[in-house]
């Protein structure tokens, strides 16, 4: 009767039911993100990019704590190219915000 008990705890098993909960996390996330991003509406699509800047900004943080850590020469290259990544991002966002502020403006955005 223990031996199913300590089967079931092994660090195996653990590791793979936890592999498993982070997938579903990730996809549930990722449904949820799509279903509000789908129903927004236009006119707050524009302070929803600068929050989405705001949390890019963060994730370039996280980037350069994980390229800085020289674990390995692999850590170091993937924290590389999520700095790039992330900054692409946050660059991109805020020139596409700026396009879009433009557009509210009576004068149709001309300077």
């Amino acid at each position: 009767m223990v031996e199913p008990v300590a089967e079931m705890l092994s660090p195996e098993r653990l590791a793979l039911a936890n592999q498993f909960l982070k997938l579903f996390v990730f996809v549930l996330a990722g449904f949820v993100g799509f279903l509000v991003i789908t129903r927004v509406p236009p006119l707050l699509h524009t302070p929803l990019m600068s929050a989405t800047n705001a949390i890019s900004a963060i994730s370039i943080v996280g980037a350069l704590v994980a390229a800085g850590r020289g674990h390995n020469p692999v850590s170091t290259i993937l924290g590389f190219i999520a700095v790039i990544c992330a900054t692409i991002n946050v660059v991109g966002g805020f020139i596409i915000t700026d396009r879009m502020l433009r557009m509210f403006k009576g004068d149709g955005g001309k300077k």
